[in-house]
C-alpha cells in the first residue's frame, strides 16, 4: 500500500518535469527550424558578400492600387514570418498547457518590477522573433500571471535585442548604430518595462484584486497536474483559441498596414526635430519582418537620412507595431499596452539625439 502510494507520488513529482522538458523540447526544435539556422546562414552570407539581400518589405506592390499594393504586402510579410508565427502559436499553446504556471512564475515573478523586466529581457534573446511572433507567448505568459515588467519585457526585448540582428548591423551600418540600438534598447526593455511594472502596481495594490497577484495566488496554491488523457484536448484548445482570434486580427491590421505604410514610410525624411518625431510615431506602427529596418536604415542612409532620424527608427522600427500592439492589447491591458506606445517613441527620440551627438 505505502509501495503504490510512492509510486504515485514520485510519478506526480515526475510528470510536470518531463512535460516542461516537452515544451522546452517543441521551443528548440521551432526556434532551431524558424531562427537560429536561417540566421546563422545570413551571418555565413553577410561575412562573404557585406551587402543586405532584398529590398525593403514596405516596398512590396509598389506602383500598384492601393489595395493590390495592401494585398501585396500582406503576402510577403506573411510569407516572411510565418514559420516564426506558427512557431509561436505552439509554444505559446505548449507552455499554457504543459509547464506548471507555479514554475513559469519562478522564473518570472521577480519581487522588484526591475527583477522581472530583466529576467522576461533575458527570456528574450534566444527567441529573436519580430513583435507580432512574440506577442501570442506574451499574450501566454499575462494570461498564466506572468507580472507586467516581465512579460512586457519580453514582448520588447525579442525584436529590440535581437542577438542576430545586433551582429546583421555590426556586419553592416557603423558602429555607432550598433552602440545606439544596444543602449536605448535596455533602456526601453529593462527601464521603461520596469517603470510600467512599477505603476501596474501601485494602481494593483489600490483595487481589491490586483491583476499581478495572481503571482502570489499561484505560488501558494499551484494547479494539478493534467492528466495524459487530457493534454491534447487542452493542447489544442489552447491552441485554437490563440490561433482564432489572434491570426485573423494580424491578418487584417497587416492588410491595413500595407494599405498606408508605403505613403507613410515617405515621411521619414531629413528634417529637424518634429521630422524624428513624425518618423517614430509613424515607425512604432508598421509591421517588418525580423531584421526588416535594415534594408529601410541603409538606404535612408544612402539618400542622406539625418543622424536624428536614423536613430529613431533604429528603435521605433522594430520594437512594436500597430497589429502587435493589437493581439496583446487585452492580455497586457490597452492602458500598458498604448503607455509602451508611447515610451518607445520617446526613447526613439533620445535614440535619434544619441546617435546625432556620436555620429
Amino acid at each position: 500500500m505505502s509501495t503504490t502510494v510512492d509510486r504515485g507520488a514520485g510519478t506526480g513529482r515526475l510528470r510536470p518535469l518531463v512535460l516542461t522538458a516537452l515544451a522546452l523540447a517543441l521551443g528548440v526544435v521551432g526556434l532551431t527550424w524558424a531562427k537560429w539556422l536561417p540566421y546563422t546562414d545570413r551571418v555565413l552570407g553577410l561575412v562573404g558578400s557585406a551587402a543586405w539581400e532584398g529590398t525593403s518589405v514596405l516596398l512590396a506592390g509598389e506602383g500598384r492600387p492601393p489595395l493590390e499594393r495592401a494585398w501585396d504586402f500582406t503576402l510577403v510579410y506573411s510569407g516572411a514570418v510565418w514559420k516564426a508565427l506558427a512557431v509561436a502559436l505552439v509554444v505559446a499553446a505548449s507552455v499554457d498547457v504543459l509547464v506548471p504556471r507555479s514554475w513559469l512564475l519562478r522564473v518570472l515573478g521577480r519581487r522588484t518590477p526591475l527583477g522581472g523586466s530583466v529576467a522576461g529581457g533575458l527570456a528574450a534573446l534566444p527567441g529573436m522573433m519580430c513583435t507580432c511572433c512574440t506577442a501570442p507567448l506574451a499574450v501566454t505568459m499575462r494570461r498564466a500571471g506572468v507580472p507586467t515588467s516581465a512579460a512586457l519585457a519580453f514582448w520588447l526585448g525579442n525584436p529590440v535585442l535581437n542577438p542576430a540582428v545586433l551582429v546583421f548591423l555590426a556586419l553592416l551600418a557603423p558602429w555607432p548604430w550598433v552602440l545606439v540600438r544596444v543602449v536605448l534598447g535596455l533602456v526601453l526593455v529593462v527601464g521603461v518595462s520596469a517603470l510600467l511594472g512599477v505603476l501596474v502596481e501601485r494602481r494593483a495594490a489600490r483595487l481589491p484584486a490586483g491583476a499581478d497577484r495572481a503571482v502570489e495566488q499561484a505560488l501558494a496554491d499551484p494547479e494539478p497536474t493534467p492528466g495524459l488523457r487530457e493534454l491534447p484536448g487542452r493542447w489544442l484548445r489552447s491552441f485554437g483559441g490563440l490561433a482564432l482570434v489572434l491570426v485573423p486580427e494580424y491578418f487584417v491590421v497587416v492588410f491595413l498596414v500595407g494599405l498606408v505604410g508605403a505613403p507613410l514610410s515617405r515621411l521619414f525624411g531629413h528634417g529637424g526635430l518634429l521630422t524624428v518625431l513624425v518618423a517614430a510615431a509613424v515607425a512604432a506602427l508598421l509591421v517588418l519582418p525580423t531584421g526588416g529596418e535594415i534594408p529601410i536604415l541603409l538606404g535612408l542612409a544612402a539618400a542622406g537620412a539625418s543622424a536624428g532620424v536614423l536613430g529613431a527608427l533604429l528603435i521605433a522600427l522594430p520594437a512594436l507595431s500597430l497589429p502587435s500592439m493589437i493581439m496583446v492589447g487585452r492580455a497586457l491591458t490597452w492602458r500598458v499596452t498604448l503607455a509602451a506606445g508611447a515610451a518607445t517613441v520617446v526613447v526613439a527620440l533620445l535614440a535619434g539625439g544619441l546617435l546625432t551627438a556620436i555620429r
